[in-house]
């Protein structure tokens, strides 16, 4: 069986389910962040007036809240502690908004508490870098090379691509545990009441899917190559 590569041959199929589960994933969280995005929360607070008040009320005194372009591009930078909130929720007093704050502020509360996972992550992130970068080129390098060089090249990038793989498996419980971190804080400052809390859960619910579908995806594709190579040693 040779190694198909970029041809087309029946493994294919992993990668096509792999790009159905993302693209569905990622219409959920567009979806439904604009249906909650229409819902004003009652306190009236932004997106960065509730990031300021979480974090104070955790006593994180050294994290700025900053403003950054472009939608859902919301993220906590624990190298210079800075939460970056975007166009849609900086300045939007939504429920949805509201939300995505204070998921960003469960990531800093993570930090600031040492959670194990997200340490973890934060280590393994310059490996996991170097793994995505030279997992492709090693893998194609060694689909033009018959000898057992292109075998071991192919092994080695496959490995690579499992670092990358580690990353976003390891990301998961970080997501979800600021996520509920974020709505235990949100009911117990009273920023959002019990019913606003229901759409903001199904809010961080649907983004926390996309990095589901995006470790599947991954995991799949990972098969797909694992079944190249296994094809490829039994020529």
């Amino acid at each position: 069986m040779p190694f198909y590569g970029f041809y087309f041959d029946p493994t294919y199929i992993l990668v096509i389910v792999g790009a159905v589960i993302c693209l569905i994933a990622s219409a959920r969280v567009k979806s439904t962040f604009r249906k909650y995005d229409r819902v004003r929360s009652m306190s009236g607070m932004t997106g960065a007036m509730a990031a300021e008040r979480i974090l104070r009320s955790a006593g994180i005194l050294d994290v700025s809240v900053q403003h950054i372009s472009g939608e859902l591009t919301d993220h906590y930078d624990p190298r210079n502690k800075v939460l970056r909130l975007s166009d849609s929720t900086y300045n939007s007093a939504s429920v949805a908004a509201v939300g995505v704050a204070a998921h960003e502020c469960g990531h800093a509360i993570q930090h600031q508490k040492a959670y194990a996972p997200l340490s973890i992550r934060s280590a393994i992130v310059p490996v996991a870098n170097i793994g995505s970068t030279l997992a492709w080129p090693l893998i194609v390098i060694g689909m033009f090379i018959t000898s057992n060089t292109g075998t071991l090249l192919i092994n080695i990038g496959i490995l690579c691509f499992s670092l990358a793989v580690l990353f976003q498996l390891v990301t998961l419980p970080v997501e979800f545990n600021a996520s509920s971190r974020a709505l235990r804080i949100l009911g117990d400052t009273g920023i959002l009441g019990t019913e606003e809390l229901k759409g903001t859960r199904k809010v961080l619910k649907a983004a926390a899917l996309t990095y589901v579908a995006g470790a599947a995806a991954s995991i799949l594709q990972l098969l797909r190559l694992l079944f190249l190579s296994s094809g490829r040693r039994n020529d």
